[in-house]
Parts: structure tokens; sequence; C-alpha cells
């Protein structure tokens, strides 16, 4: 049929699973988006280091003083016009505010943290689906293979039916249940098909290209069969527990943070201004050095809100932390669960499909003998088409249910499975603002990095 060759794929070279995999890490957005929200957190960090440094600013100004005087006593007015300028350097630095500023950088530190985890977490989510797209396109074109077959097979049965009919061997209701089931090979066909078709389409959205002859999984990711050491290695090293964790110190140190404004603050400031008359040609230079020392009397209870609202977010982090546990032991014990029922339901259609085989390869001989009827070809090979599409769909959900179980515990990662890309360093523009650089200072490697990133 034209479809079925439109959908073969005509390249030579061979594509693996791992390729694809490759393929999705390097050019997925959804990687691409959060790495950039992990380089925003990172500035938070540059962000809170800079309130602890000085504040130096500049002002200046220019006015114009004008005006007329009128003299009743001469009967005559002047007008007068007095222009002057002024410029000024404020500096300014914290000297001590009980550690505030300090929580507020490693809070920052530790929300940098969380989310690089969450970064982990957008990782496994994306080859989990590139693996769940390449397994996709593989069963669906092997059903739609199956489906052609029985579509010929049910043709051959049909001009057998006819032939039969033509010598009296077996009656028009014979042919009409060979008709009926062309018909309905025909619709399956054509499903089978459009599943194909959305499979292809998720793959390119997944992988970034289309498939291009994919060669058959042949080996499986080495996985730990033992139920509780998996969930112990999961709650251990999952992204999400980390990251849960990450937002617990965050909570706290936030908390911290609160009980800290309350307090009082010292700072020192500076002042250096230079202004002058431009009639006269007069200037003057001036200069002041304070130390300021205040805090918080009354705010309309804004403080303890604030305070309060720290504390209920602590506790609905370790909430969450509570949460998380539970959910990652269930997604271990689940795609476990779903492996053994892969690799169950692969032993029993093998099974299945050789008595099948056995049993449409008797009845088809009986037939021609005239021991059975049109209604029973058709049945044993319906019976056998169902093993064969069942057995495709039980090995396509242990491949799936495999790599589950390794992003259940937390390794579905480019690093673990060892592919050939180069993996992203969530530390590199840390490393580079971390200490809140000045722009002009690092701005060629900075520049460097970005564009490298942004390639």
């Amino acid at each position: 049929m034209t479809i079925a060759l439109a959908l073969a794929p005509v390249a030579t070279k061979a594509e693996t699973l791992a390729d694809a995999l490759a393929s999705a890490y390097t050019h997925s957005g959804l990687l691409q988006q959060n790495r950039a929200l992990l380089r925003a957190a990172d500035e938070d960090v540059a962000v809170a280091v800079a309130a602890l440094r000085p504040i130096v600013s500049w002002s200046s100004s220019f006015s114009r003083d004008f005006g007329y005087s009128y003299s009743a006593t001469t009967g005559a007015g002047t007008g007068f016009q007095d222009d002057s300028a002024s410029f000024s350097i404020v500096a300014e630095l914290l000297l001590y505010d009980f550690g505030a500023s300090r929580l507020q950088v490693d809070a920052a530190k530790e929300a940098v943290l969380a989310t690089r985890e969450g970064l982990v977490v957008i990782e496994q989510q994306v080859l989990l689906r590139a693996v769940v797209a390449y397994v996709g396109v593989r069963s669906a074109s092997e059903t739609v293979s199956l489906r052609q077959n029985n579509l010929r097979l049910v043709q051959q049965e049909l001009r057998a039916a006819r032939d039969r009919f033509e010598v009296g061997e077996v009656t028009r209701t014979d042919v009409s249940l060979a008709e009926a089931r062309l018909a309905a090979s025909r619709a399956n066909l054509a499903a089978a098909e459009g599943d194909l078709l959305r499979a292809i389409e998720e793959y390119r959205a997944t992988v970034g290209s289309g498939p291009d002859n994919l060669v058959a999984v042949t080996r499986l990711p080495d996985v730990e069969r033992n139920e509780d050491a998996a969930k112990a290695i999961a709650v251990r090293t999952h992204p999400s527990m980390r990251q849960a964790q990450y937002q617990v110190s965050t909570a706290d140190i936030n908390l911290r943070r609160a009980e800290a404004a309350v307090k009082p603050q010292v700072s020192l400031s500076g002042r250096v201004t230079k202004s002058g008359d431009f009639n006269s040609g007069d200037y003057s230079n001036t200069g002041s050095v304070s130390v300021d020392f205040g805090g918080p009397i009354y705010r309309g209870g804004q403080l303890s809100a604030l305070e309060r609202q720290a504390k209920a977010r602590a506790d609905a982090a370790r909430s969450n932390l509570h949460v998380v546990q539970l959910g990652v032991a269930q997604d271990v014990g689940t795609a476990l669960a779903t492996l053994r029922v892969a690799n169950a339901s692969i032993e029993a259609t093998e099974r299945q499909i050789r008595a099948a085989r056995v049993a449409f390869q008797g009845v088809r001989e009986e037939a021609t003998l005239g021991q059975r009827t049109t209604l029973d070809v058709l049945t044993a090979e319906q019976d056998l088409l169902d093993a064969e599409v069942a057995y495709t769909a039980a090995v396509a959900d242990r491949t799936i249910a495999a790599y589950q179980v390794l992003s259940a515990m937390g390794l579905m990662t480019a690093k673990h499975l060892g592919l050939n890309v180069q993996l992203y360093d969530p530390a590199e523009y840390y490393r580079l603002i971390r200490n809140a650089p000045v722009k002009s200072l690092q701005g060629d490697k900075l520049d460097r990095v970005l564009r490298r990133i942004g390639d």
C-alpha cells in the first residue's frame, strides 16, 4: 500500500536508541529553557552578595536663578541671572545587620542547588519521553507489518473461499465471513498506520528529527530488581528528593532571615560634593561621613506576619519532603511491578504464539480437506495475530518499564547512560558570577560561556 511504503525507512544508516537519546538531550527546548532558569537563579546569589558590598552612586544638578527688580525712585528696572552647579559622589556600606544579608546569600545558594536538581528532573523527563517515543515508533511499525501480513492472508482466504464456493464446497456464508474479515483487516491496518503516524510526530517533537531506520532495542539497562534496595537508592539519589531537601534548607534560612528583619542595622555612609557659581567663579568642596544605627519600631504588624509566613512555608517544605519521599518510593515499586508484568507477558505470549501458529497451520490444512470451515481458519488466524500483537506490545512495555525503573531511581541521566554528548555543567556559569563580578572585569570570559551555551 502507498501509505505503508511512505512510512517505511529508506535510509541505510541505522539509528539506535542511544542516538535518539543523545539527540533529545542536545536539542531539547525544555532543557534549554530550564538551563536558562538555572542561570537566572545563579544571578540571585550575585545579587545577594552585592548587598554586602559598598554602594557608590553619583548625582549632579544645575540651577539657574533669575528675576527682575524695579526701583520706584529711579523708575528703572534691572534683570538678574545666577547659574550654579553641583556634583556629588555618595558611598554606602552595610556594617552589621545581625546576619540578615548573609542569610540572604545562603538562601540564594540553597535555591541554586534546588534548581540544579530540578534541571536533572527535567533531564530525566526528556530522556524518558525519548525512550517512549523511540519504542513507540518501533512498536507501531511492527504492528503495521503484522496488520499488512494479516491483510494478505485474509485476501488469500477470501480467494480460497470464493474458489471453493464456485465448486460447491462452501456456502455463500463462508464467502461473506471472509469478506467481513477482510474489511475488518483493512480498518485495523488503517488504524495501525494512523498510530504509526502519531508515533512519528511524537518522535520528531521529542528527538528533534524524524525516525531514521530505528533498530530494535536488544539490550536493556541494568536495573536493581530488589524492590527494597531500589527504593533505598531512589530515596538517597533521586533529584526530586534532593531538590525537596534543598527547598527545606532554603525555607529554614528564610525563616531566620524573617527573624533577623526585626533587628537593627549599622551602616556607614559618606558624601563628597563640589558646587560652584558660574557667574562669580566661586566653588566649594564639602564632604561628610556618618555611621547610622537604626531599626524598625512599628510597621503595622508586617514583620510579624512575614515571620509567621516564613514559618508556615518551612512547615510546608518539610511536608513536601515527606510527600516526595513517598512518591519516589511508589514510582519505584510501580515501575518494577510493570517490568515484572511485561516479562511475564512476554513469556506467556511467546508460548501463545507457538501454540497459535501450530493451531493455525493445522486448521488451514484441515480446511483444505474439508474438515474445517472458513470461519475456523479465520478464527485461528485472528488468534495468531492477536498473540503476535500482544507480544509486540509486551516487548515495548518491557523496554519502557526498564527505563522507568531507572527514572524512578533517579538514574535516567545522560551521564549515567553514558550518552555520546557534551554534558551540560550546571556549575560553570555559577563559578563565574557567584562573587558578583563587574561585567567589564570578566566580560570576555563570561561572553564566551554565554555564546557556547547559546550554541
